[in-house]
């Protein structure tokens, strides 16, 4: 065999995983959601059972000021019943089926919405939490007091939100954590911002990175221009095969996607 392709072989093997490992993060988006209804304890456990190297949640802050899981601002698409968050009591959350909607209804679940404690209860050794900020900074100084209880080591749990502002003052206010900025398509038509308008934008706030979209154009170059700005490069949320080996020779950290363990195994399959 040509020295060059043995290289080759050993470079791929190294990105894209191998017995031995994974060099790319695997994130369990709202857990391991193609297999249980979405961020819930059921799929956060299934996520960690299927290998994630993390999982991923989004928070908002109940009307009684408690940290509540759930992606929507209202309960309607994931319970049922259509309440928005804010305005109800942690207790009347609670008391919402979290696990019998849509394609869930009689597959055996029963779900409660989850407090953000109960999921970092969860959090194996050597595992992360990836923790999305759905609402505004109002959040920040109870979901400090939240991380305080769960003792967890700085380097298990990651803020991550779309709120530029917000991301900014999370960072100021946690500056022990990893903080990403989410970005996607903007505008109408929906356009993918260039990296170099982002990258600036993130280093201003003092961020650690990027959590991008994986429709954004990523390949070598985009990585290491994030890269050689000293940030971090994430993405979301990809159910490609192909699209997640890319991404992964490109370099990227950490790819989110809602089959953990099914994208796992493509991956180490790959030619």
């Amino acid at each position: 065999m040509k020295r060059s392709v043995c290289i080759f072989i050993i470079v791929t093997q190294a990105l894209l995983g191998s017995s031995m490992g994974f060099a790319v993060e695997i994130i369990g988006h709202r857990g391991a959601s193609y297999d249980a209804p979405e961020n819930t304890l059921a799929s956060f456990k299934l996520g960690y059972q299927q290998k994630a190297d993390a999982d991923e949640l989004d928070i908002y802050l109940t009307k009684d000021g408690k940290v509540i899981v759930i992606h929507d601002g209202t309960t309607g698409r994931t319970t049922g019943v259509s309440n928005k968050v804010a305005t109800q009591t942690f207790d009347d959350l609670r008391r919402l089926e979290a696990g019998q909607f849509g394609k869930w209804k009689g597959k055996g679940f029963s779900e409660k919405l989850p407090s953000l404690d109960e999921v970092l209860a969860l959090i194996p050794e050597g595992r992360r939490l990836f923790i999305e900020i759905k609402c505004g900074p109002e959040v920040l100084p109870e979901l400090g007091r939240v991380l305080q209880r769960a003792a967890k080591k700085p380097e298990q749990t990651v803020i991550i939100g779309f709120g530029y502002d917000t991301m900014k003052q999370a960072k100021a206010a946690f500056p022990n954590l990893q903080v990403l900025w989410l970005v996607g398509a903007q505008g109408k038509p929906r356009k993918y911002p260039p990296v170099d308008e982002l990258i600036p934008q993130a280093k201003a706030a003092k961020l650690d990175g990027l959590d991008l979209d994986g429709g954004f154009p990523i390949d070598g170059a985009f990585v290491q221009k994030v890269h050689g700005a000293g940030l971090k490069l994430y993405t979301w949320t990809v159910d490609d095969p192909e699209v997640a080996r890319k991404e992964a020779a490109a370099g990227v950290e950490g790819i989110t996607t809602n089959r953990p363990g099914w994208l796992r195994e493509q991956l180490a399959a790959a030619p």
